[in-house]
């Protein structure tokens, strides 16, 4: 079912001009009344807008359309619960795409006009804590609760911002699923990229995961994670509960902004420096995107093996010119952050993302000194062990680790 007036493609129903009109008399009745949208009350609001003829059936057809302008995300609801979804896209209307394992693809699902994109993006804005309007056109948030399909992190844009009309953008985060022997059964990585994976985490390797969006950085770290030793504890901050790992000592601290009146802002600087005071075995930073790159690399000096975080980067030799461009945010020259970096992070991963959908881990890197400064060596790729593969098995073997070659 759609939002709005036409609703065909999803379930098989649809609802006609009428039908649409008695939605938004119940929603102004509704509204007027200062009453939740709960199934007694919109059952109790069509019969009154219905002139108290309508029967069972009726009202029934008319709750079960009202379900969609007022419960979770609306039509797009049964797009979530395909558990092979990653991402709901709604860019105008008639155009509603899906992400997951198939590649990107276009739905049947279709809204009415632009008001109903407009409708839904603000009430799950609402729903999320966040305001959207012409006043701050752009939000992104958390939808309250798990639900079936897991969690939903929900982004909007309202035109003019949006030139084509208000875009959403639903991302599923499902609960963890993935550790690195599902990794590798699915593809996303070999059997020596996954022999190497074990011996980086084995050897409390600090290391950065590299990629583009959607490649699948989040998946590896949480597998990686994973794999860690029970008997550590791992503290994460990150800006969203992205990170879910199955691991029985994890900490999840969650950064916050600032409300309507600019106070109560939590930044990620000042959860990695609460971080370091909650006794971590490793620190985890979900993703490095901003100043905060000066704080983990400062944390990881302070003998906290084995860190991690996550960054978007087009390549592993390019982590060192995207880490200085947000260390100088921080005021950390050049030097410093090469001098930081060298002696903080010992492996660089990298995952892409191909034209049908595939994630896969296509480099491993390690942080080399030289003379210009840091540079990141290859020591493995998709095709098996790199040149320089012998920087990483001296890593592993100052740590205990025979190298899995």
């Amino acid at each position: 079912m759609k939002s709005g007036t036409v609703y065909s493609g999803v379930d098989g129903e649809t609802s006609s001009p009428a039908d649409a009109r008695l939605v938004e008399r119940v929603r102004r009745r509704l509204a007027n009344a200062g009453s939740a949208a709960d199934p007694q009350s919109v059952a109790e609001a069509v019969r009154a807008e219905s002139s108290g003829v309508a029967g069972h059936l009726d009202v029934l057809d008319a709750v079960r359309l009202l379900r969609h302008e007022f419960v979770g995300a609306g039509p797009l609801e049964p797009l979530l619960d395909d558990p092979a979804v990653t991402d709901v896209l709604v860019t105008a209307p008639a155009e509603v795409w899906i992400d997951g394992a198939g590649g990107l693809r276009r739905t049947d699902v279709t809204f009415s006009d632009e008001e109903a994109v407009r409708r839904l993006a603000q009430r799950l804005a609402l729903a999320a804590g966040r305001r959207l309007d012409d006043a701050q056109p752009f939000v992104d948030g958390w939808l309250p609760g798990a639900g079936p399909h897991g969690r939903v992190r929900m982004h909007a844009v309202l035109p003019p911002v949006a030139a084509g009309g208000t875009c959403l953008s639903l991302r599923v985060l499902r609960p963890a699923a993935h550790d690195l022997r599902a990794l590798r059964r699915s593809g996303t990585v070999d059997d020596s990229g996954f022999r190497v994976l074990e011996a980086i985490v084995a050897a409390r390797l600090a290391f950065l995961i590299g990629g583009a969006t959607g490649s699948g950085k989040t998946t590896l770290l949480a597998a990686m994670l994973g794999a860690v030793s029970p008997k550590e504890r791992i503290v994460s901050v990150e800006d969203a509960a992205e990170i879910q790992p199955s691991h029985p000592q994890v900490v999840q601290l969650v950064a916050r902004p600032a409300n309507v009146e600019g106070a109560g802002e939590v930044t990620l600087r000042d959860l990695v420096r609460e971080a370091l005071r909650m006794r971590p075995d490793r620190l985890v930073v979900g993703e490095v995107r901003d100043r905060e790159v000066c704080e983990l690399l400062n944390a990881l000096n302070t003998g906290h093996d084995g860190g991690a975080g996550t960054l978007h980067a087009n390549s592993p030799s390019e982590v060192p010119a995207r880490l200085e461009a947000l260390a100088a945010l921080g005021g950390l020259t050049r030097s410093a952050l090469h001098s930081q970096l060298a002696a903080a992070v010992q492996v660089v991963l990298h995952m892409a993302r191909g034209t049908d959908g595939t994630r896969r881990l296509t480099e491993i890197g390690v942080v080399h000194r030289s003379r210009e400064g840091v540079e990141v060596r290859p020591v493995w790729t998709a095709s098996g062990p790199a040149a320089d593969r012998e920087l990483l098995a001296s890593l592993l073997r100052d740590r205990g680790v025979e190298p899995p070659w």
